[in-house]
């Protein structure tokens, strides 16, 4: 049960903890008390305000502004976020990036077992090259392949993901930094859980594309280079975005006003000259039998 003033959830019964905090300010419309009592191992989200510090309780976990005297005491009771473990957690808290506090939960089901379940191992395939070099066509070429062979495989396009995930970010360098990133990171999620993440994005430069690769185990990061020339893109321009360009309307576009670098190491270069797009994806596909993706 938890006991919040005079609210009272349902739970599991411990033995109570008790913290003595500052009077706290209102939440919504209620207000807590001085002596707060926890008596659940799952503890709800509230606030509690300590001499102007924010500290945030989350699923027992807490973090705020500084190591006040509550958070202390918190951690000390309710180890690190796990209450009633009596010593056992001996995980080491630490800080990435601006998240405090935070620790790597490890699960039983692992790499090993997704990829038994999938009878595929799970990797990245990142096509990068020019708007108009066929990176999409050939990635959804390669999915189809995959899907008729019963692998299971996705796609994180360019575009696609500016729907979503990452709508928040333009074409600044700073901007093309974090969408690659973020990419980067929900294409290692995918390949842990056993699924063929292909990737199919401009990624004009080396160093966030490598960062990427730096992120996965030695050979699960597969960059595959659209090797097509500007001019014969340009003649595509499907989206008819060169010809915005040329026109000055839209800036920092890769290939006219910004600059794309090209693969030093890839593993695989498609040249436009390398047939039709199945045709392309069947040399991915060859690769990813050949290094044992397809199998478990």
């Amino acid at each position: 049960m938890v006991s919040i003033g005079r609210i009272s959830l349902p739970g599991s019964v411990p033995p109570s903890l008790h913290h003595q905090c500052s009077p706290p300010s209102a939440i919504g419309f209620a207000r807590f008390p001085d002596r707060i009592s926890f008596r659940s191992s799952v503890v709800l989200r509230d606030e509690v305000e300590k001499k102007g510090s924010r500290v945030v309780i989350v699923n027992g976990k807490v973090d705020g502004l500084g190591k006040s005297e509550c958070e202390t005491e918190f951690d000390t009771a309710l180890g690190n976020g796990r209450a009633g473990n009596s010593g056992k957690n001996h995980g080491v808290l630490s800080t990435v990036g601006n998240s405090t506090n935070i620790k790597w939960h490890e699960c039983s089901v692992g790499k090993n077992e997704k990829q038994s379940l999938l009878k595929q191992k799970g990797c990245v395939i990142w096509f990068t090259g020019l708007s108009g070099s066929g990176k999409s066509t050939v990635a959804c070429a390669l999915s189809q392949s995959l899907c008729k062979m019963g692998k299971l495989a996705y796609i994180l396009d360019g575009d696609n993901v500016r729907h979503g995930l990452n709508r928040d970010l333009g074409f600044k360098a700073e901007d093309r930094a974090e969408n690659i990133r973020r990419v980067g990171e929900v294409a290692k999620l995918f390949a842990d859980a056993g699924v063929i993440c292909i990737a199919s994005l401009i990624s004009p430069y080396r160093r966030d594309r490598d960062a990427c690769r730096a992120i996965l185990p030695d050979g699960y990061f597969i960059e595959v280079f659209m090797d097509v020339p500007l001019e014969v893109c340009e003649a595509r321009d499907a989206k008819g975005l060169y010809k915005l360009a040329r026109a000055g309307k839209i800036k920092g576009f890769t290939g006219i006003d910004d600059p794309y670098e090209v693969p030093l190491n890839c593993e695989i270069v498609l040249k436009h000259t390398g047939g039709s797009p199945s045709e392309m994806a069947e040399k991915v596909l060859n690769y990813l039998e050949q290094k044992g993706f397809l199998q478990a």
